[in-house]
């Protein structure tokens, strides 16, 4: 899975992944910082299934603190961009080509209104935020709508008739917008085309099918950025004027501070959490920072948000699940952890499906299956439920 981190420049988008990531980027005031896309780990939260079996987990990758599992998720932050970039201003091109894998965008805005199109700072309050959620969808439509039309001759004339051959002949040649045969099918089902011949789309019919297959594919969360220097009216009138997007106030520079002082020891502080703990004695500017964040972050938005965006990204826009490996026997892995790995599957995934992402083998050579929970046997097509925690009973090669 991967999460990309997208927007115009000078929005706070770099600091955005820094926060989610804690590796350091170039964070300078002016467009354009970002050229070449950094990558870095990111978490979502997991209500960890530990205490329900009276054990303490040794999670192998990433962590789990008072409870809650934080689960790795790969993050992508990318060139910022300018309205023109399908037509290839600024690095659009290069922006929308490296999105291409992303399963997520987090869309970053600035919510003070302190950033113009361009992505130059101006006065507070002067430029309406609504303009970049406009403008990015439709960049990125008519990135979609320049491949498939470019591609589209290769096959619109060749007289497929069944549905999946001409869905595999779709995906085949329109790879790359980054859509893989479910989503490019609920489209063109979206739009009632699958009776259509190729041969007779029309340009409405580009259009509704790029924007429909964008929806799909690269769905978009909102990440209303510099909310400690904006107003919760302005968090509501986008709120007002995009009812069907999610769209969550926060701010990328008091989790950076935040997650930092924490690493330092400095304080105790749960990503995610509204609330730190001072660990020593702090000097009076270091006190300043951190009643800033408490009254104008905390107390005023619940948390950072930043957690918040990502877990939301995850487990709503994706629709993912957690699922443990475990047994009935032995919830230790071959080195002893214990509960040592929690893995992200889509809603709707199979006791199979789980037994192939453990390995080629595992799926290859399934025999049954246990829901550790409640020792009860499952066949291979029984669905998974968040929090699952499964054993794989399976023939060796």
């Amino acid at each position: 899975m991967q999460i990309g981190v997208v927007g115009k420049p000078n929005t706070g988008k770099s600091t955005f992944f820094s926060a989610s990531t804690l590796i350091d980027v170039e964070m300078q005031n002016y467009p354009f910082t970002t050229i070449e896309p950094n990558k870095g780990t990111g978490f979502v939260r997991v209500e960890c299934v530990d205490k329900e079996f009276d054990v303490k987990c040794n999670p192998r990758t990433g962590s789990c603190v008072k409870g809650i599992r934080f689960v790795p998720v790969e993050l992508i932050d990318v060139a910022g961009l300018v309205p023109g970039a399908s037509e290839g201003k600024g690095l659009g091109n290069k922006f929308l080509d490296d999105l291409r894998k992303a399963d997520v965008l987090i869309h970053v805005i600035d919510l003070s209104g302190g950033t113009n199109e361009k992505g130059e700072t101006v006065e507070k309050g002067s430029y309406d935020p609504a303009k970049d959620i406009e403008f990015l969808e439709k960049e990125i439509d008519a990135w979609f709508l320049g491949i498939i039309k470019k591609n589209w001759n290769k096959f619109a004339r060749i007289p497929v008739k069944e549905k999946n051959k001409k869905l595999e002949t779709m995906a085949q040649n329109l790879s790359g917008i980054g859509a893989n045969k479910i989503q490019i099918d609920k489209a063109v089902s979206k739009l009632n085309l699958w009776e259509k011949k190729f041969s007779d789309w029309n340009e409405e019919n580009f259009e509704e099918f790029a924007s429909a297959v964008r929806e799909e594919s690269k769905p978009i969360i909102i990440a209303a950025n510099k909310a400690d220097i904006s107003s919760k009216e302005a968090l509501e009138k986008l709120k007002e004027k995009f009812p069907e997007k999610i769209i969550i106030a926060c701010s990328s520079i008091s989790e950076l501070t935040l997650k930092k002082a924490a690493k330092e020891k400095s304080l105790e502080y749960i990503s995610g959490e509204k609330e730190f703990k001072k660990l020593k004695e702090l000097n009076e500017k270091q006190e300043k920072g951190l009643n800033y964040i408490k009254e104008n972050v905390l107390e005023k938005f619940g948390s950072t948000g930043v957690q918040d965006i990502l877990d939301k990204a995850v487990f709503e826009l994706l629709d993912y699940i957690a699922i443990f490996p475990g047994g009935v026997k032995k919830l230790a892995d071959e080195h002893g952890n214990i509960l040592s790995d929690c893995f992200l599957m889509p809603f709707g995934s199979t006791v199979l499906d789980f037994a192939f992402k453990l390995h080629t083998d595992i799926g290859e050579g399934f025999i049954r299956a246990v829901d550790v929970k409640t020792k009860q046997m499952v066949g291979k097509e029984h669905q998974l439920k968040n929090r699952d925690v499964i054993e794989i009973i399976f023939k060796k090669k």
